[in-house]
């Protein structure tokens, strides 16, 4: 058997059968206490923020003051790039926002003027036909 420097890693993961699902008793109940123990606490997405932008903004701009008044310049201004981030997701958001607006301002527009059109059609029809009698 090959030995490897990284042999060590292969344990990583547990094997299937080592999976910790939840156990119930014989009726199909959660054992008590097993439902709020918060060492089993995960975060969904742990790599999100579960904060808004303009908290975030607020959040950073906040850390770089205080980053510079302990005299780190750098930490302050990686701080500030953070929130110069959340500032362009704001502004791209709005963005949108208008865009999407716009479309139906004129999607409005055109239904109302199409039903204009169809109202003016029906009306120059019936008073053909009136015409006509």
């Amino acid at each position: 058997m090959n030995s490897f420097k990284n042999n060590y890693r292969r344990n990583r993961f547990k094997s299937n059968g080592e999976r910790n699902f939840r156990k119930r008793n014989t009726n199909g109940h959660k054992i008590n206490g097993e439902f709020n123990s918060g060492s089993d606490f995960k975060r969904k997405h742990p790599g999100r923020n579960n904060q808004n932008a303009s908290k975030l903004i607020e959040k950073y701009n906040d850390l770089a003051r205080e980053a510079l008044s302990n005299g780190d310049k750098i930490l302050s201004e990686d701080y500030l790039q953070h929130a110069d981030h959340f500032s362009r997701i704001i502004n791209s958001q709005e963005a949108v926002k208008e865009s999407n607006l716009k479309l139906q301002k004129k999607e409005e527009e055109n239904k109302t003027k199409i039903s204009n059109d169809e109202n003016i059609k029906e009306d120059s029809k019936s008073s053909q036909s009136s015409v006509s009698d």
